[in-house]
């Protein structure tokens, strides 16, 4: 082995966060031979802000551009390619409720580029074909079709686009919205099994080291040798580590390593909560809804996430659901981190009261029932899925972005979504071979999805066991529909 290679071999790359994105990126350089250390502290992969909805198009956001729509489309399938037994290939209902100002209309003109965009893709690698076919991206559903569909039997499995709709049909309130309605092939992503998946193929890996349950206080340029130190306390005990490339991936705390480095980029974290709901009467077989609204009104969007068993995930728009008075904040000048208030910091290190969870669950509840009146059955199904999202920049619409480069070998993940995770992992391999860190021509990206190596069995007894470590139902580790692709 020549010199240059034995120095390929010995690259070590510190990663500082072990959400999605940081422990993404340790699955690609450790797959490219890189000697990777990973840093989490929590005492497991993938915890965050709450995460159920694959972007594929991104159609839960109606206020973004059409270009950041077709980023998040080819990120999605990215991702769904490489994490595939996190993916619940399950569709989107879209609805434009009558009290809002928009149209189905101007959301149709966006799906066809879409629709377009993803037949391209695939014309360009039939394996992007993870949605289905481009023909059948979207369907549109006018109130004759609908009222039909309301008199057919709810299918306990359903498998065509008219069966997602039955249940639907059956149970809302069709004077409420616009027409036409519109399914969208855009799916669900688990984050208990993304959790199991990563974390599996990391312990198996041989060339990533785990260290969770691990706080790192402090980093420092080692200008002699232009590498780094990482000071950490693991089990028990301050350790130092020296790594040849420092990778910040901390998600909402992005801004405390950046200070520690002496660097203060704009960036902004928002403080938000989904909720847990039990509707026992309904069961496995309804898609994910959205109903469009002004976000931080009282008619902000709803979202609700369907899992096994009948439980819901919910999203609201709103102040009194997911949203929170001074839950958004920015960086100043003299920290790039931006301060959250205690009372945040306190939700972050699952310090809610009892009396608020029901309280926002209950509205929760409410918001759907003003669409689905049977929903006034549902329950409180557990604890709050909730976190703090970074933004870099001072765009609080910004919904796409990956990686941003330093000098002195340090990069930035920066993702919003988890479907950048891949494209900024990407990024940072090709950074490190034009620092010459990595070798040209490493393995290929997207030729296999990660759980390959793994078992049904393993990732879903490990998901479960997550799951009731955090203190949910074990049911939100299923999916509804796993054996699509």
């Amino acid at each position: 082995m020549n010199n240059q290679s034995c120095a390929h071999a010995n690259t070590r790359v510190g990663i500082i966060g072990g959400g999605i994105g940081g422990a993404t990126i340790a699955l690609r350089l450790s797959q490219q031979g890189a000697n990777v250390f990973l840093f989490e502290k929590e005492t497991s992969l993938v915890n965050g802000p709450p995460m159920c909805h694959l972007h594929a198009g991104g159609n839960l956001y109606r206020e973004i551009s059409d270009q950041q729509c077709i980023e998040l489309l080819k990120q999605s399938i990215s991702t769904a390619r490489l994490y595939k037994d996190a993916i619940d290939y399950r569709p989107t209902i879209v609805a434009v409720p009558l009290k809002d100002n928009g149209h189905p209309n101007d959301v149709i003109a966006r799906l066809k580029t879409l629709q377009q965009e993803y037949a391209n893709l695939i014309d360009k690698d039939a394996l992007n074909q993870v949605l289905g076919p481009a023909a059948h991206y979207f369907t549109l559903y006018e109130r004759e079709q609908i009222e039909k569909l309301a008199s057919l039997p709810t299918p306990k499995k359903p498998e065509t686009s008219e069966q997602w709709m039955i249940a639907f049909a059956k149970n809302a309130n069709l004077n409420q919205l616009k027409f036409p309605l519109i399914l969208v092939q855009e799916y669900g992503i688990n984050v208990f099994r993304l959790a199991a998946i990563t974390s599996l193929a990391l312990e198996n890996s041989q060339n990533c080291q785990l260290f969770t349950n691990t706080q790192v206080s402090s980093v420092a340029l080692n200008n002699g040798n232009n590498t780094w130190s990482i000071e950490a306390n693991y089990q028990g005990e301050n350790q130092t580590f020296e790594v040849d490339y420092l990778i910040n991936a901390c998600g909402f705390r992005t801004g405390t390593i950046d200070d520690m480095v002496g660097l203060r980029p704009k960036r902004m974290v928002e403080f938000k909560a989904a909720y847990i709901s039990h509707w026992s009467s309904h069961q496995n077989n309804w898609p994910e809804i959205i109903f469009y609204g002004e976000r931080g009104t009282k008619n902000g969007m709803t979202q609700l996430t369907p899992y096994p068993n009948g439980y819901f995930q919910i999203h609201a728009m709103t102040p009194d659901v997911t949203l929170f008075e001074d839950g958004l904040v920015a960086s100043k000048c003299e920290s790039a981190q931006p301060q959250l208030p205690h009372q945040f910091l306190a939700k972050v290190n699952n310090q809610w009261d009892p009396q608020m969870v029901s309280n926002r669950t209950l509205k929760a509840i409410d918001k759907v029932a003003g669409f689905i009146p049977s929903f006034n059955n549902a329950t409180l199904g557990g604890p709050p899925m909730f976190g703090a999202q970074q933004i870099p920049g001072i765009d609080a619409t910004l919904r796409v972005a990956d990686v941003t480069f330093q000098s002195n070998r340090y990069a930035r993940c920066e993702i919003v979504k988890a479907s950048s995770a891949l494209p900024a992992a990407n990024t940072i391999v090709d950074q490190l071979v034009a620092q010459g860190l990595l070798p040209q021509g490493g393995k290929p990206v997207n030729t296999t999805s990660v759980s390959d190596s793994l078992t049904e069995t393993e990732i879903s007894q490990r998901a479960e066991v997550l799951a009731i470590e955090r203190c949910f139902p074990k049911e939100l580790t299923g999916r509804l529909n796993p054996n699509v692709i």
